[in-house]
């Protein structure tokens, strides 16, 4: 499989795509750093700084996350009982997928030890 730019895998089809939303993206960029910068957080995922804070805003209405201001940063929690929005999923917990991908420094602290 060739290596695209956007990290994912091209498999000759011609189209680029990936299994996770930026949604998904940002969120887990958010798990992994809750103290991140948007700034940051868009550059990780891949998008414009703009999208960024649109997708922490929808991430907020829909319960995913709280945002606490602490001096001049955002300081973000997560739900981690927030289902999924799909049907076909919506019997699942969002901390389902933060296990799955979202390595805390912690958690690497740990494995390292």
């Amino acid at each position: 499989m060739a290596s695209t730019a956007t990290g994912g895998s091209d498999t000759g089809g011609g189209r680029n795509w990936t299994f996770l939303t930026n949604h998904g993206h940002v969120l887990l960029a958010i798990a992994r750093d809750p103290t991140a910068r948007l700034r940051d957080v868009a550059a990780e995922v891949g998008v414009t700084e703009r999208a960024a804070q649109a997708i922490v805003a929808d991430l907020e209405a829909g319960g995913y996350l709280h945002r606490t201001r602490v001096g001049r940063r955002n300081e973000y929690t997560l739900n981690p009982a927030g289902r999924f929005r799909h049907p076909a999923e919506d019997d699942r917990e969002v901390g389902d997928l933060l296990a799955l991908f979202a390595e805390t420094p912690e958690d690497q602290a740990a494995r390292r030890s």
